[in-house]
C-alpha cells in the first residue's frame, strides 16, 4: 500500500511537470533566451530556495549547505553546473522536435544514464539479485521510449512540411535527436546530485526535518548550480542577439503577461521534485523501488508529455500506424512502473 501511495504522489508531481512547458505558448514577443532565463529564476532559484527555508530547522543555519565536505550541498551543486548543460540543450531539443518527442528522447536517454550510474558507483551487480532486476526494468523502460521515439520518426515522414511547422516552428528531426539525446546524458547528472545528498539528507533528517521533506535543500543545490549555467548562456545569448531589449521594450500588460505565464511554468515543472521527494519517502522498505524512483518520475513525465503533445495537436496529420505504435510506448512505459513489484 505505502509503494502505491508514493507512485500516486509522484505521479501528481509528474502530471504537474508535464504542463509546465504549456505556457511557453502564451509568451509572447519574446526570444527563446529571455523566456528560458525568466522562467529559470523561479524554476531553479525562488521556488527551490522557498521549499529548503520551509524545511530547515531553526537552528540551521542556510549557510551551511555550502560548507565543503561529503555532506555539503557542494558536490550536489557540481552535479547541478553539469546537469544546466543538459537542461539547456533539453529546452531546444522540444523547440526542434516539440514537447511530445523532445521530452521523451530527452528524458529517457536522462532516465537510464541517471538509474544506472548511480547503481554502479555504488558497486551493485547489474547481472545479479536486485541489479539483474534494476537492469531488466529499466531495459523495458527504454524499449518503451525507443518505441515512443520510432513513433516521432514515423510522425516526421507523414506530415508535411507545412504541418509539421504548423505544429512546431522550428521542426528539425536530425538535430533534435541529437540534442536531445545529448540532453538526456548531461541531464542524469542530476541523479548522481541526488546521490551526493544523500548524507546530508540524513543529517536533516537527524535534526527533526521529516523524511518526506528532507530531500528539498539537495534539490534547491542541483538546480542552484544548474541556474548559472543555464544564467550564464541566456545573458549571452541575450547579448549576442540584441535582446535584452524584451524585459522593456514591451508594453507592460505583455510584460505582465509573460512574467505571470513564466512564473506558472516554473511552479510547475519545481513540482514534480516535491511530488518525487514526498513520494520516494514511502519506498523506504523497498531497495529496488528507491533504485528505480527515478526512471519512475522521468517514465511518467513521458507519459504525461505524450498526452500534452496530443492535446497541443503536434500529431494531428500522423497516421493511425503512428498513433498505434505510440500508445505502445506509452502503454510500455507505464508497465514498467509496476515491473518491480511483480519480478
Amino acid at each position: 500500500m505505502e509503494i502505491i501511495i508514493g507512485l500516486l504522489i509522484i505521479t501528481f508531481g509528474s502530471l504537474l511537470q508535464s504542463s509546465s512547458y504549456v505556457p511557453i505558448k502564451k509568451v509572447k514577443n519574446w526570444s527563446w533566451e529571455s523566456f528560458w532565463l525568466v522562467q529559470g529564476v523561479f524554476a531553479w532559484l525562488i521556488f527551490p530556495l522557498i521549499g529548503t527555508l520551509a524545511v530547515l530547522p531553526t537552528d540551521y543555519s542556510f549557510f551551511s549547505l555550502f560548507q565543503s565536505g561529503d555532506s555539503s550541498g557542494l558536490m550536489p551543486m557540481m552535479y547541478g553546473v553539469l546537469w544546466g548543460v543538459g537542461n539547456l540543450t533539453f529546452g531546444l531539443s522540444m523547440r526542434y522536435l516539440g514537447v511530445a518527442l523532445g521530452q521523451s528522447i530527452a528524458l529517457g536517454t536522462c532516465s537510464a544514464f541517471g538509474t544506472i550510474f548511480p547503481a554502479l558507483l555504488a558497486g551493485k551487480d547489474l547481472f545479479k539479485g536486485d541489479g539483474l532486476i534494476l537492469l531488466i526494468v529499466v531495459s523495458v523502460a527504454l524499449a518503451g521510449i525507443t518505441i515512443i521515439g520510432f513513433a516521432g520518426s514515423l510522425r516526421s515522414k507523414n506530415m508535411s512540411e507545412e504541418q509539421k511547422k504548423a505544429a512546431i516552428k522550428d521542426f528539425a528531426f536530425s538535430k533534435g535527436i541529437f540534442v536531445a539525446i545529448m540532453a538526456g546524458v548531461m541531464s542524469a547528472c542530476f541523479s548522481l546530485g541526488i546521490e551526493a545528498g544523500q548524507t546530508l539528507k540524513t543529517e536533516l533528517i537527524n535534526s527533526g526535518v521529516n523524511d518526506l521533506f528532507a530531500g528539498f535543500p539537495t534539490i534547491f543545490m542541483i538546480t542552484l548550480g544548474g541556474f548559472i549555467t543555464n544564467a550564464a548562456y541566456c545573458l549571452f545569448k541575450n547579448y549576442k542577439n540584441n535582446s535584452f531589449a524584451d524585459y522593456t521594450s514591451n508594453s507592460k500588460s505583455m510584460l505582465l503577461n509573460n512574467l505571470m505565464f513564466c512564473i506558472l511554468a516554473g511552479g510547475l515543472w519545481y513540482s514534480q521534485f516535491i511530488g518525487f521527494e514526498m513520494g520516494k519517502s514511502f519506498f523506504s522498505k523497498s531497495d529496488i523501488m528507491l533504485a528505480f524512483s527515478w526512471s519512475i518520475l522521468l517514465s511518467l513525465n513521458i507519459v504525461f508529455s505524450n498526452v500534452w503533445g496530443i492535446l497541443l495537436k503536434e500529431w494531428v496529420g500522423v497516421s493511425k500506424k503512428t498513433v498505434i505504435v505510440l500508445i505502445s510506448g506509452i502503454l510500455l512505459l507505464v508497465f514498467s512502473l509496476v515491473l518491480p513489484n511483480l519480478l
